[in-house]
């Protein structure tokens, strides 16, 4: 996160901002902007994007709006590729990490459609690795120090625990405690296994929370992936393709970019522009070994608009019908009752973090919008109320949050009806 100091000297004021945008020869961003928006607004956020890339805050972005049916707004601003110097184009693919979950989970609501799954199954029916799993409990040592201690779980974690997060599970890359160093020293979170071999090694940890407690970002939707897996038959890259991205025309996603189109593939700074700590991605040049459910896919910001249409449309997209209406309301719906969210304001669903009110939340945003993003610097939000859709692709890891944020803001910003 930027120190606020340093936003402030990034700050630029809108007169200024339109003054920039005039004297640049960037194309016209793509549609009509009636819908509601104003276009001095979107240029404004066009000419602060483009004022970030020439500070080197940011390589590049593709910004992407969507209101009632029509593209409202499209930019593709910065480089693709800062070592070449290749610019960003519309079509530039993007690593986007935990942007992976919804199309798990779409895909996950299918098999329960097909009464192939129930939410309330233990996973343990589908993946009896993970029966019997003890939670890890920290208590004080003799010496004063915390220790781990191991007790049996109220209840098994099932399919409903995984899509909402409160299966107990964690991330051991994210924080720091007793449970998660077991994470580290078992492998859980390497890049270089299989998604058998995640399962495996997950058996052998104990969860974080009893199931159903407490809501924590986790391996779940890695879980869930090999469910597919399991109950398909096919390895995940295969399902997902034929079941969600052909059926949707998602030509360039997946969980690897074909030679044919490396040159399209967006990348980071080599150094990160705040810590000047070396970037590292996720190899996506060729198939991995880890089809990670969590956070292993690439696709372009027309890709997931289209994910996104279908979603904000009930289920269906251009005649192809996924799920049904009720059930992405189901899906789009906080299933959190009393617990915490993903943040303030923020309840969680079935693979979307869900606002809960129109305000308390620290950014601007509608009751009932759904989202998630990704750890490269990816994001996305659907507000049914406003039938928008917004997709936002950059390749930033560190500043994820700082531009979400201004892109939330200034999109609504430039809303006016």
């Amino acid at each position: 996160m930027l120190r606020r100091s340093v936003l402030a000297s990034f700050a630029v004021p809108l007169a200024l901002l339109l003054s920039a945008c005039a004297n640049t020869q960037a194309p016209p961003s793509a549609g009509t902007p009636d819908e509601g928006f104003s276009r001095p607004r979107l240029d404004a956020l066009s000419a602060q994007m483009r004022a970030d890339v020439a500070q080197g805050r940011l390589p590049g972005v593709v910004m992407l709006l969507s209101r009632n049916g029509k593209t409202v707004y499209q930019e593709a601003i910065g480089t693709q590729d800062p070592k070449a110097n290749t610019p960003m184009t519309a079509d530039s693919i993007f690593r986007i990490y935990s942007m992976t979950k919804p199309i798990v989970s779409v895909a996950v609501m299918m098999l329960v459609e097909e009464g192939r799954v129930q939410l309330g199954d233990p996973i343990s029916k589908f993946i009896p690795e993970l029966r019997g799993m003890k939670v890890g409990v920290e208590q004080p040592g003799a010496d004063g120090k915390p220790t781990l201690a191991l007790v049996n779980s109220a209840r098994e974690m099932t399919v409903q625990d995984l899509l909402r997060h409160t299966s107990g599970l964690t991330y051991g890359v994210f924080g720091s405690s007793l449970v998660k160093t077991e994470y580290t020293k078992a492998g859980v979170d390497s890049w270089d296994q299989t998604n058998l071999e995640v399962m495996q090694k997950l058996a052998k940890v104990p969860l974080h929370f009893q199931p159903g407690a407490v809501w924590e970002y986790s391996r779940s939707t890695d879980v869930l992936g090999h469910l597919l897996e399991r109950v398909s038959g096919q390895p995940l890259d295969q399902y997902l393709d034929a079941r969600v991205l052909k059926p949707l025309g998602m030509k360039d996603s997946g969980f690897s970019v074909p030679a044919s189109a490396h040159g399209r593939i967006a990348e980071a700074f080599e150094l990160d522009p705040d810590t000047k700590a070396k970037v590292t991605l996720a190899e996506v040049r060729k198939p991995p070994k880890l089809l990670s459910g969590g956070g292993g896919m690439v696709s372009t910001a027309a890709d997931y608009l289209r994910f996104c249409r279908m979603l904000l449309n009930g289920g269906e997209l251009d005649g192809v019908r996924l799920l049904s209406k009720k059930t992405v309301e189901y899906m789009t719906a906080d299933h959190m009752g009393a617990l915490k969210g993903a943040s303030p304001g923020y309840g969680f669903g079935l693979g979307f973090a869900v606002r809960r009110s129109d305000g308390e939340a620290n950014v601007p945003g509608t009751a009932g919008e759904y989202n998630w993003a990704g750890l490269g610097g990816t994001a996305f939000w659907i507000d049914p109320r406003e039938n928008l859709i917004a997709i936002w692709m950059m390749q930033a890891p560190n500043q994820r949050n700082y531009y979400r944020n201004l892109y939330r803001g200034m999109v609504y910003g430039a809303m006016v009806k």
